[in-house]
């Protein structure tokens, strides 16, 4: 194994290391104003030690991927610029709508923040999703790997399909940690919300994989080279399933354990099909991957040895915050 398929792995870890951290917090913002207002303080207790310390896998992985991939960083921040734009705006509201919404007595104000709060959260599982669909789909990429289509390309049926599937996936997430941060009442209506989102993700999950099937064949490539590839979204399906029967049995725990896993292995199958590319191009001459894309040997080498000291720390940083503030989460908790 090469340096190049050691840095496409470890890219790809950051990826569902952030996935499943930030998915649920993003995904309890996206269910939030189901709830009433003085639960809204019991979901937004749960994510609010956690939430920060989440977006540190993001910006690990975008540092990963500058550092090992510059070209595919370069033509990703190029063809979505003002969808990372919009993105970036909707990540800052939500952290202003989580600091400062507890700073003001008006029952109001605080209802305008959850809304700010909700929508924003919405926009970037939405907006991640979507993104992923266009580098599933393939991009507009010309020969110096330049984004040479518009912002409305990217915005064709099959990637906001992808988006839809994101949105349901990481609510699903969302509504699962809630199961296990939550009790009573609560915690049973969380339950019902959580039999809702499954259905949708699960739907969308077998929709989206036919339909790139039929439209996508290429990246089926992979699988077909190597059938044992495909207990990868066979386990997206277990655990899928193992998730809510966990959830019925009153198990959250087990619960939140097998969803982080499916959303692990849905990521992995998609990721795994890419391989060795990172940015399909319309034209397959132009498509950028993992040796025509990367740094030099002494880059990947030198940013291997950082990493390898990096990643333990924000792994331990992650598991101690966790283990810090687990348990049930109470109304006077939090912010």
């Amino acid at each position: 194994m090469d340096l190049n398929i050691i840095w496409f792995l470890l890219v790809g870890i950051l990826i569902i290391g952030y996935a499943i951290l930030d998915g649920f917090d993003l995904g309890v913002g996206s269910v939030y104003l189901f709830a009433k207002f003085k639960e809204r303080d019991i979901a937004r207790n749960s994510i609010a030690p956690v939430w920060d310390g989440n977006e540190v896998w993001l910006i690990t992985g975008g540092g990963a991927l500058f550092a090992a991939f510059p070209m595919v960083y370069a033509t990703a921040f190029s063809g979505f610029y003002l969808a990372l734009i919009l993105l970036l705006f909707a990540l800052i509201f939500r952290a202003i709508s989580l600091e400062l919404r507890n700073n003001f007595q008006s029952e109001s104000t605080k209802t305008l923040f959850d809304w700010v709060f909700s929508i924003s959260s919405i926009v970037a599982i939405v907006l991640f999703g979507v993104a992923v669909g266009n580098v599933l789909s393939g991009l507009n990429v010309d020969k110096s790997g330049n984004y040479v289509g518009t912002f409305f390309d990217l915005l064709n049926p099959y990637s906001i399909l992808v988006g839809v599937l994101a949105f349901f996936m990481l609510s699903y997430q969302g509504t699962v940690w809630l199961f296990l941060k939550t009790e009573d009442e609560f915690q049973q209506k969380v339950k019902n919300w959580a039999k809702i989102y499954w259905s949708g993700y699960l739907i969308l999950f077998v929709i989206c994989t036919l339909l790139t099937y039929v439209l996508h064949k290429n990246l089926f490539h992979n699988y077909l080279a190597h059938p044992l590839m495909l207990v990868v979204p066979l386990l997206a399906l277990i655990f899928m399933l193992a998730s809510i029967i966990r959830i019925q049995k009153n198990q959250a725990l087990c619960a939140i354990i097998a969803s982080s896993l499916s959303i692990a292995m849905v990521i992995l199958t998609a990721y795994l099909s890419l391989f060795p590319n990172l940015i399909i191009a319309k034209n397959p001459a132009y498509s950028l991957n993992i040796y025509n894309a990367a740094s030099s040997q002494l880059t990947l080498e030198t940013m291997l040895i950082i990493a390898l000291i990096g990643m333990p720390i924000v792994l331990i940083y992650t598991i101690y915050s966790y283990r810090v503030f687990h348990g049930k989460t109470k109304i006077e908790e939090g912010y």
